[in-house]
C-alpha cells in the first residue's frame, strides 16, 4: 500500500515539482502542469501516461490500473489503486508519469 506521505516524498523526489491543491484532491505539478493527483478520499492516484504505458500497466495489472473514464483516460490519464501496487510499481509508473509532463531536456 502507498501512503500520501510516501507518493508526497517520492513525487516531490523529482526536479522542481510543486505540491498544490486541486479541487477535493493534492496535486503534484511540474511547471504548473499536474503529472499526478491523490484523491485521499478514495485512496488512489491518477497519473499522466503516455499511451502506450498506459495500455502496458493496465494489461498487466487491470484491477490496480485503469484508465479514467471518458476523454481523460483517453488521453492516458490513469486511476492507481494505491491499496493495491506494490511500491516498486507506483514508483515506475510515477516516474514516467513525471517524465511524461516534464519539459524535454535538449
Amino acid at each position: 500500500m502507498i501512503s500520501i506521505e510516501t507518493f508526497r516524498n517520492l513525487a516531490l523526489s523529482f526536479e522542481n515539482t510543486t505540491e498544490e491543491p486541486h479541487f477535493e484532491k493534492t496535486s503534484f505539478r511540474i511547471n504548473k502542469k499536474i503529472f499526478a493527483t491523490f484523491d485521499e478520499k478514495n485512496n488512489h492516484a491518477v497519473l499522466k501516461l503516455n499511451e502506450i504505458d498506459q495500455s502496458v500497466f493496465c494489461a498487466s495489472s487491470e484491477m490496480i490500473f485503469y484508465p479514467l473514464p471518458n476523454k481523460w483516460g483517453k488521453q492516458g490519464w490513469t486511476i492507481v489503486e494505491l491499496s493495491k501496487v506494490r511500491p516498486e510499481m507506483f514508483e515506475d509508473a510515477l516516474k514516467l508519469s513525471y517524465q511524461n509532463v516534464a519539459p524535454k531536456k535538449k
